[in-house]
């Protein structure tokens, strides 16, 4: 994926432009699973209302072929607009999340327009300088407590223009923000503990108490968390003692121009105002309260949206900016992510095609099938390989809990395996595709807000994706013979 936003440079690297752009990955994959419901059999399972879980979940061994629905060129091009928003969907709707996007970034850019942020980072850079490398591990675990606990996934959109610059200015390069983001909130779903969106609605989709398979959770949790900590600090020394160790280093200059002022870029000592001190407390309080507001409060999209918009108005009184200035600044900040918000939305036509070819619960019923009559080992490994595969199909944590947990979860009574395991293979293996998969608005999301190609993405984070799934199927295997 190359630079989505409506920023350019004009100078984009050559590597860069030989690889597909987002959009065009995107829709090929639209394309692609339209191609496959000509192919993949039509078929679905009964649904039945679970009052736990809260919504509809398929019922095992009601699958039934049914007539089929082939997408062809005009559902194609009707998918991204019905991933925005279709009301005769049962496809999560974009809408919301790009509105957020699109309000953080008139917020930013409001913010931007008082000089704090800049004034800011400088300042943090000085106070931080010979000790740089601590923040890595103390961020990721803030990210990974709010992965761990809440789920927090489209919430971490609003904290990437705000940590690279600070990450940039350390002497490190823009995946290393990313990265201190995307993993160390991943990891936290990965392991997740007691993520209402993943363990608990997986829980319940299984029939078991939710605190099962706890002990294996907080092993996975942890481990997985110091590896990719490791992962990330090696990393970022490599590239602060050589930037052409950066998998972006072709990128360096322009990103540098795009994220950092000349005084924060330069390193000039500068004074925060007694106005710019008080636009940074708004702008830290707005961010606690988005966090209190998710993991308390039930809050989404729409009251983080009008958060980020009342806290825009604040800051814009603070600064005395004036309407015309308000204004320009909010719109032109909110220009800067509409790359985002648009590929938030081709990213969920993707599931919007499977769900209207109606292959989903074939592909579901073909691994019933592939892993009845397994031993322990190879029936929980079959079991992660089957979540991970599912996964790129249906990125969204809640939605394969309960597409895929009451069907498979009641396998494991015959495999000789606790229904607690399997839960633990879905939410491992959902948590770990979801640091890679293009199909999840919060990874292109994240990629283009940090600037990053999707490709240097993939060059970068393989050797620890590696790590992570001989780590998981390590700990699964050893869960299941004990």
């Amino acid at each position: 994926m190359s630079d989505v936003s409506t920023r350019t440079n004009g100078d984009q690297p050559a590597l860069a432009s030989r690889f597909p752009t987002a959009f065009t990955i995107l829709f090929g994959l639209i394309v692609l699973m339209a191609a496959l419901t000509w192919f993949i059999p039509a078929g679905q399972y009964d649904r039945a209302m679970n009052e736990a879980v809260g919504r509809e979940i398929a019922v095992a061994g009601t699958y039934q072929q049914v007539e089929a629905n082939p997408q062809g060129p005009i559902e194609v091009l009707l998918a991204p607009i019905a991933g925005f928003y279709d009301p005769d969907s049962n496809v999560a709707n974009a809408i919301d999340v790009a509105l957020f996007v699109l309000v953080i970034g008139g917020f930013l850019g409001v913010v931007n327009a008082t000089g704090a942020v800049d004034t800011g980072i400088a300042a943090a850079m000085r106070a931080l300088r010979g000790h740089e490398k601590w923040m890595i591990p103390i961020l990721m675990v803030l990210f990974a407590a709010g992965g761990t606990t809440y789920g927090m996934a489209e919430e971490t959109l609003a904290f990437y223009p705000i940590l690279i610059p600070l990450v940039l200015a350390a002497g490190y390069d823009s995946v290393t923000g990313v990265a201190i983001i995307l993993i160390g909130a991943g990891i936290g779903v990965l392991g997740s503990t007691i993520n209402p969106f993943a363990t608990i609605i997986a829980s319940n989709a299984a029939a078991i108490p939710f605190t099962d398979g706890l002990a294996l959770r907080l092993v996975i949790l942890i481990g997985g968390f110091a590896l990719s900590v490791a992962f990330v600090m090696r990393y970022a020394a490599r590239v602060k003692a050589d930037p052409a160790r950066s998998v972006v280093s072709s990128m360096k200059e322009s990103n540098e121009r795009y994220f950092l002022s000349k005084d924060t870029a330069t390193g000039i000592d500068a004074s925060l105002s007694a106005r710019q001190k008080l636009v940074l407390i708004v702008f830290a309080a707005t961010f606690a309260v988005m966090i209190w507001g998710v993991s308390s409060q039930g809050w989404w999209m729409a009251r983080m949206g009008a958060l980020f918009l009342g806290a825009s108005l604040v800051v814009g009184i603070i600064a005395w900016m004036g309407e015309k200035r308000f204004t320009g600044a909010f719109i032109d900040g909110a220009r800067d992510l509409l790359g985002v918000a648009l590929v938030i939305g081709l990213a969920r036509g993707i599931v919007v095609i499977m769900e209207q070819g109606r292959i989903s619960d074939t592909i579901l019923l073909w691994s019933e099938q592939a892993i009845s009559g397994l031993s322990e080992i190879a029936f929980i490994s079959a079991m992660f390989g089957i979540e991970t595969a599912m996964s790129f199909l249906v990125p969204s944590s809640s939605g394969l809990a309960v597409l895929s947990m009451p069907i498979l979860a009641p396998l494991a009574d015959f495999a000789g395996v606790g229904r607690d395991l399997v839960v633990t293979a879905f939410q491992s293996a959902n948590g770990l595709v979801n640091l890679i998969n293009p199909t999840f608005a919060v990874v292109i999301g994240g990629l283009a807000i940090g600037r990053v190609p999707y490709e240097r993405w993939l060059l970068f984070i393989w050797p620890l994706l590696l790590i992570l799934v001989v780590f998981i199927a390590a700990s699964l295997s050893v869960a299941a013979l004990l």
